[in-house]
């Protein structure tokens, strides 16, 4: 059994078998770790010293828990914290009851592991009690030593104010073109019916976030067009293919479903019409979004920071439509990352080759 305390200075970790004690607030963790974890807790989640903080971890990431728990131990907040590898076999087949359980009585939480196949379905049993409670929720799936030092340690107030201001133009559109030097040439048509959403990586109750932030979505209405993928693809794919710069994943996609797949990478290629054809709505593109953090300077790989690089990336699979309002689901979701993005919002440029055109 799991014994977590909720008071901060008093977390133990106690394992089942009986073996000894893991304190995550003793493990050691890297100094250069404290300016990305103060940032997440003080200026993205906000975290009041009477609030009462869910944190889940791994072992993998629990260095990285452990700059977190330090910042929360800082301003006073209880915490309970959790390592997965403690609670259940992974990959996890559903989110702990014990999880959900503290979840339910949580007002802040924070999801810092790395993922692991087939593990979608536990995760949205964890946002579907942080949509119901409108808890602020910090999603960092496969966060590292290299995000925390870059993405994490952004200004998310001037990623903020951008993504305000180009969020406010893309909900009067009716649709948006995309192109790059590389290939891509698509366009998305707008549902006036589905919402878009802002996670500057400021959070707040109406809808969790990833950290890093920097980024708007929607549901499309309809994509079509070719996408040239020389960033990297998500989910699990992602850390088993990196960054996809010299071999390129090239997609075609017409009435909003993926039709073609090419890569000379045929293990991608394949891996990748297989995970989007995992159910009736795998292929069909469920988000369509602008990357806002404008302090990145490049895709690094990693589908947690490189998904708000400056630029488009699109998801096939689940639309989030708690948040969008689209009224279909899929059991997956799979985000997209191209580099050097030339955008229209209608008949007006926003993007020249990466670079926003408008001021933050």
């Amino acid at each position: 059994m799991t014994i977590p305390v909720d008071r901060a200075g008093d977390l133990t970790v106690r394992k089942e078998s009986g073996a000894r004690d893991a304190q995550i607030n003793q493990i050691p963790f890297d100094p250069e770790f404290t300016p990305g974890a103060r940032n997440a807790v003080t200026v993205c989640l906000r975290v009041q010293p009477d609030e009462k903080v869910c944190v889940i971890t791994d072992k993998v990431t629990a260095d990285i828990a452990a700059a977190i728990v330090h910042e929360l131990e800082d301003l006073g907040a209880s915490y309970r914290a959790w390592v997965l590898e403690d609670l259940a076999p992974r990959p996890l087949n559903d989110l702990p009851q014990e999880l959900l359980d503290d979840l339910e009585s949580s007002q802040v939480s924070i999801f810092a592991v790395q993922a692991q196949r087939n593990e979608l379905k536990s995760r949205m049993q964890m946002t579907e009690v942080v949509n119901r409670r409108k808890i602020r929720h910090a999603h960092m799936v496969n966060i590292n030593r290299q995000i925390m030092l870059e993405g994490m340690r952004a200004d998310f107030q001037k990623v903020d104010r951008l993504s305000q201001k180009v969020v406010d133009m893309v909900r009067k559109a009716s649709k948006i073109r995309a192109k790059t030097a590389a290939g891509t040439d698509l366009t998305a048509d707008l549902n006036p019916n589905y919402r878009w959403l802002k996670t500057s990586g400021i959070i707040t109750p109406e809808k969790w976030g990833n950290l890093p932030g920097g980024e708007i979505f929607t549901t499309p209405g309809e994509v079509n067009g070719t996408f040239v993928i020389d960033g990297v693809v998500g989910d699990y794919l992602c850390a088993k293919f990196g960054n996809l710069r010299e071999h390129p994943l090239t997609i075609q996609m017409k009435g909003n479903r993926l039709t073609e797949a090419h890569s000379e990478n045929r293990e991608l290629e394949n891996d990748f019409w297989k995970y989007t054809h995992t159910d009736e709505n795998s292929d069909r593109v469920g988000e369509f979004a602008i990357g806002t953090n404008i302090d990145l300077k490049d895709v690094i790989g990693q589908i947690l920071q490189d998904e708000k690089y400056p630029g488009v990336h699109i998801a096939f699979g689940n639309p989030y439509g708690a948040h969008t309002g689209a009224e279909w689901d899929s059991s997956t979701h799979i985000d997209v990352v191209g580099r050097k993005f030339n955008i229209w919002v209608d008949d007006e440029q926003i993007m020249r080759d990466g670079k926003f055109l408008v001021e933050a």
